[in-house]
């Protein structure tokens, strides 16, 4: 899956669930610009990373990194 592609899921998702870049930051315990990089697919999350925003979500990773529709 592309960068940016992960980091649209990871916005829509936040967005859905109602957090805000900095509520979300908070939650996962990094930065507001952290979370901007992600969405904007300048950077890529670490595995337990990725988990723990699945996690705090509250969807499978799988549904996050959209692996069925890869």
């Amino acid at each position: 899956m592309g960068n940016n592609r992960l980091g649209n899921r990871i916005r829509s998702f936040r967005k859905l669930k109602g957090y805000t870049q900095q509520g979300l930051a908070e939650k996962l315990g990094v930065s507001l610009s952290f979370v901007g990089s992600l969405e904007r697919g300048t950077r890529v999350p670490t595995e337990p990373v990725l988990r723990k925003i699945a996690s705090t979500l509250q969807i499978d990773v799988e549904e996050l990194c959209d692996i069925n529709n890869a």
